[in-house]
């Protein structure tokens, strides 16, 4: 029997293609989009939300997706149904449908997360309606990882 196999190309980004936006004028946070439903064919959205020093999400919640986070460099709180855990660089985040929770940027500098939902339930339909906004050198420098190099 013959097997058939199909090749798939993969799309490669660098930090320099991620579209940025802040959901509205007041947000203290920036989603930069590194993958969506129009990139991946799926529904899912893989970002990586920088958050100001002092910034903070509001509360939101998710019908049906699970949200992830992983953070790349920073401190925070993560706030999830009432319940409070503080967050550094290298932990990780499980948010599941219908939680209410939020991100707050505790530390010094800025809180820099990978961010994951799935299904996009429509995220990044809502991120894209905001405002674009710029990634400056630091951000730059955290996501193509030249912050670690010594």
């Amino acid at each position: 029997m013959q097997t058939l196999s199909r090749c798939v190309i993969p799309i490669v980004k660098t930090p320099a293609d991620y579209q940025a936006y802040r959901i509205g004028p007041h947000n203290t946070n920036r989603l930069a989009i590194v993958f969506d439903p129009s990139h991946a064919q799926i529904s899912l959205t893989f970002c990586v939300e920088i958050f100001d020093e002092g910034g903070r999400t509001p509360p939101n919640r998710h019908q049906m997706a699970v949200e992830m986070f992983f953070v790349l460099k920073g401190e925070g709180l993560a706030i999830c149904d009432g319940k409070a855990a503080p967050i550094k660089t290298g932990d990780s985040i499980l948010v599941p449908p219908t939680g209410v929770h939020e991100i707050h940027n505790t530390g010094p500098g800025r809180l820099y997360a990978l961010c994951m939902m799935v299904p996009n339930e429509d995220f990044a339909e809502l991120i894209r309606s905001g405002i674009p906004a710029d990634l400056d050198e630091e951000d730059l420098a955290v996501l193509s990882g030249g912050w670690r190099r010594a």
